[in-house]
C-alpha cells in the first residue's frame, strides 16, 4: 500500500477512534466500516484542491467536531466523496448505511459541485442550488466545514482556483452562514477570502488600524480588564471578551456609509459579557450606563426581540469608557453562555438529532428553509423565489436539475430524446415507481428502455417540462401524419362528391392556391392534417376552395392564364356551375366547337377544354372529367 494513502488512512482512523472514544454513543462498527470503504474507494484520488480525498475528509471531519456531530453526520463527512469515485453508489450506501445516511450524502454531492473546477454556473444557479438543497442542517454545517478547511489550504490553490474560491466565498456562502446565525463560520471564511480579492482595500484597512493603534496605545485590552474588574467588584459572574470588526465587516459597513476611516465607524470595537441568566443581562446593563456615558439611539434589545436568524443579545455603545480615548465609541454586547454559543453557531448550536425526535427536525428542516429562502436577493436587486427548482442524480451520479413537480419521464428526456421517447419504467433510489411520481431532491433515477421507441398521447398528461412536452409533441405528430393526412383527405374528396365535383387528385393541385397564396406540397398536406384533426371541418375548406376559383375566374394568374382564345360570344358554363380557369385543347382545336365539349381537370387546377369526340377525353379518368357548355 502507497506510504502517503496509509498516513492519510491511519489519521482518519485515529480521528474517528477519537470520536468515538468521546461519543459512547457511536456504533465503532458502523464507524469503521465507512472508514473501511473509502480507503478502498479513494485509494490516491485527489480533490479539486490537489490533495487527496481521504485528507480533505480528515480535515473536514476536525472542522465539524466544533458542532458536536450526530453519527450520521460523521458518517456522512467520511463518506462526502465516495460519488465521485464512481465505484460507489447511492443505492449501495443505502443498503449498508441506512436513508438517512444516503439523503444527506445525496445532497452533499450535490452541493459539492459549486466549487468544483470547471463548473458552469452562475451565482444565481447557485444560490438556488444551495436553497433547494438544503433541507436538513447537517448538509449546510459539512459543506460549510469542507469550505473552512479548504480556506486554510489557499496556497495550494492555482491563481485562478483561488480567485474563483473566494468570489463563491463572499458572495454565497459566508451569506449563507450569517444567514444561518454560524458568525464563527462567516467570520473565518471572510478572512480568507477578502485579501485575495481585494488586496488593496485589506491593506488600506490594515494600515488603518495600525495608526490608530500606534496613536492610542494598547487601549483595548486595558479597558476591557478594567470593565472586568468593575463588574467583578459588583458582585457579577461574568466573563468578559474584546471584539475587534474584522477587515472585511469594517470594508462592508464603510461602503455602505459611504465612510474613510475606520475610527468613524460606531462599532468598530466591542466588547462581549457573558453571563449565567437572561436577568443578569439587564444588570449588567444598568451597571454599564453607570460605569460610562451611554450613545442615544444606540440602544438594541435583541433578547426580546431576537433577529431572524435567532441572534439574542443586548447591544448599547459607550464613551467614556476608561482607559479608551475618551472620544472612542465601543460597543458592549451582554448575553448568556446559552446566547453566547447560538451567536457562534447559529442554528447548528442546538442541532444534536441524537437527543430529538422527528417532530422537532422536521420542524428545524422547515427553519433552515425558511432562513434560507427570506429575502433572498440577487446581485441585481430584484427578488425571486428560489425554492421551486429539484436536483436529482443518475445512477453514476451525475446532477441533473428539474423544475419542481417533475416525473421520471421529464428526468428521462432531459438526458436524452431517445431515451425519453422509449422510456418503460424507472427506478428511484432502487424502487420501481409509477410514471408520475414526482421527484425530490437527491432521488437517484435509473430509466428503464424499450428496444423501440412506444410512446403514447397519454404522457402528455404526464410530463411537466415544456421541453419533453415539445419533444413528445414532434414525435405524436410525425407518427401520426400519414394517417391524419389520409382521414383528412377521404373527409374533403366526401364533400367534393357531394357538390359533385372532382376528387382529390395525387398532388392536390385543387389546394395549390388557398385564400389567395400559393402553397407548396407540404402545405397542401398540412391543410388536409388540420381536417384530418378536426381542427377545421371538411365542408369549411370546400367552401374556401370555391371562393378561389371564383377569384380565379375573375384574375386568373400569369402562370394560369390561357395561353389560348377563349370563345367569347357566348359564356362557358362547367359542370355544377364550378368556376375555374380553362383553357382551350390545341388537339381538338376545342375553341372552335359550339357544342359537344368536355372539360378535364389538368393537374395545376386548369380545366382543358375538348370536343367530346377527342381520343384525349375518351382515355381520361372519369373523375376529372366536367361536363361544359355555352350558355
Amino acid at each position: 500500500m502507497n506510504t502517503v494513502k496509509q498516513v492519510s488512512a491511519n489519521k482518519l482512523r485515529t480521528l474517528v477512534d477519537a470520536i468515538c472514544d468521546n461519543q459512547s454513543t457511536f456504533s465503532r462498527q458502523r464507524l469503521q466500516s465507512a472508514v473501511d470503504l473509502v480507503e478502498r474507494a479513494y485509494g490516491q484520488e485527489l480533490y479539486w484542491t490537489g490533495e487527496t480525498l481521504l485528507d480533505h475528509t480528515v480535515g473536514t471531519l476536525q472542522n465539524l467536531l466544533a458542532f458536536e456531530p450526530d453519527e450520521d453526520a460523521v458518517l456522512v463527512t467520511i463518506l462526502q466523496h465516495a460519488l465521485h469515485t464512481k465505484e460507489v453508489t447511492l443505492v449501495q450506501l443505502e443498503a449498508e448505511f441506512g436513508s438517512i445516511v444516503k439523503s444527506l450524502l445525496a445532497d452533499i454531492h450535490i452541493l459539492s459541485h459549486v466549487t468544483l473546477q470547471g463548473r458552469r454556473m452562475t451565482l444565481h444557479d447557485l444560490r438556488l442550488m444551495v436553497v433547494s438543497v438544503a433541507h436538513d442542517v447537517r448538509t449546510v454545517l459539512i459543506t460549510l466545514a469542507s469550505l473552512t478547511y479548504v480556506s486554510s489550504r489557499m496556497p495550494m490553490l492555482s491563481h485562478e482556483d483561488r480567485k474563483q474560491f473566494c468570489r463563491d466565498i463572499l458572495h454565497l456562502f459566508a451569506p449563507v452562514a450569517a444567514r444561518l446565525g454560524i458568525y464563527s463560520v462567516k467570520h473565518e471564511l471572510e478572512s480568507s477570502a477578502f485579501p485575495v480579492l481585494y488586496p488593496d482595500d485589506y491593506s488600506r484597512i490594515l494600515d488603518q488600524y495600525h495608526r490608530l493603534f500606534a496613536e492610542n496605545g494598547s487601549f483595548f485590552s486595558d479597558c476591557t480588564k478594567a470593565l472586568e474588574e468593575y463588574l467583578h467588584a459588583k458582585e457579577v459572574t461574568c466573563r468578559v471578551f474584546a471584539r475587534q470588526k474584522l477587515p472585511f465587516s469594517v470594508f462592508m459597513k464603510m461602503r455602505e456609509k459611504s465612510l474613510n476611516h475606520i475610527s468613524d465607524i460606531p462599532d468598530l470595537f466591542a466588547i462581549r459579557i457573558v453571563v449565567p441568566k437572561i436577568e443578569d443581562c439587564y444588570q449588567v446593563l444598568g451597571l454599564l450606563h453607570q460605569y460610562a456615558n451611554a450613545v442615544p439611539h444606540r440602544f438594541k434589545d435583541y433578547i426580546a426581540f431576537p433577529k431572524p436568524n435567532g441572534y439574542q443579545s443586548l447591544h448599547t455603545t459607550l464613551v467614556n469608557v476608561p482607559e479608551a480615548p475618551h472620544t472612542m465609541m465601543i460597543e458592549a454586547q451582554i448575553r448568556t453562555t446559552t446566547m453566547h454559543r447560538e451567536a457562534e453557531y447559529g442554528i447548528a448550536a442546538h442541532w444534536s438529532y441524537k437527543e430529538v425526535g422527528g417532530t422537532a427536525q422536521a420542524m428545524q428542516s422547515v427553519q433552515l428553509n425558511r432562513i434560507l429562502t427570506a429575502q433572498e436577493t440577487l446581485d441585481d436587486g430584484s427578488t425571486e423565489a428560489l425554492a421551486d427548482h429539484i436536483f436529482v442524480l443518475t445512477p453514476r451520479g451525475d446532477i441533473l436539475e428539474l423544475p419542481e413537480g417533475s416525473t421520471p419521464l421529464d428526468f428521462a428526456f432531459l438526458v436524452h430524446s431517445d431515451l425519453g421517447l422509449s422510456f418503460k419504467g424507472a427506478r428511484v433510489n432502487g424502487a420501481m415507481v409509477p410514471l408520475d411520481y414526482r421527484l425530490e431532491n437527491g432521488d437517484v433515477i435509473e430509466i428503464l428502455k424499450h428496444s423501440i421507441p412506444q410512446p403514447t398521447a397519454q404522457w402528455m398528461q404526464v410530463v411537466k417540462t415544456a421541453s419533453a412536452r415539445s419533444k413528445l409533441k414532434r414525435y405524436l405528430y410525425a407518427q401520426e401524419r400519414p394517417e391524419l393526412l389520409q382521414h383528412g383527405k377521404k373527409l374533403v374528396n366526401e364533400q367534393l362528391r357531394k357538390r359533385s365535383l372532382p376528387v382529390l387528385d395525387a398532388e392536390l393541385s385543387q389546394l395549390q392556391v388557398l385564400d389567395g397564396k400559393k402553397l407548396t406540397l407540404t402545405e397542401r398536406e398540412d391543410v388536409l392534417v388540420k381536417i384530418g384533426q378536426g381542427a377545421e371541418t371538411s365542408s369549411a375548406l370546400v367552401a374556401r376552395m370555391l371562393s378561389e376559383t371564383q377569384r380565379s375566374h375573375v384574375s386568373v394568374p400569369a402562370t394560369l392564364a390561357p395561353k389560348l382564345p377563349v370563345y367569347s360570344e357566348r359564356s362557358l358554363v362547367l359542370e355544377g356551375g364550378l368556376r375555374m380557369p380553362y383553357r382551350f385543347a390545341k388537339c381538338c382545336k376545342a375553341e372552335h366547337a359550339h357544342t359537344d365539349i368536355c372539360g378535364l381537370v389538368g393537374r395545376q387546377g386548369v380545366v382543358m377544354i375538348h370536343r367530346t369526340t377527342c381520343s384525349s377525353i375518351k382515355k381520361a379518368n372519369s373523375s376529372r372529367k366536367l361536363l361544359a357548355q355555352y350558355q
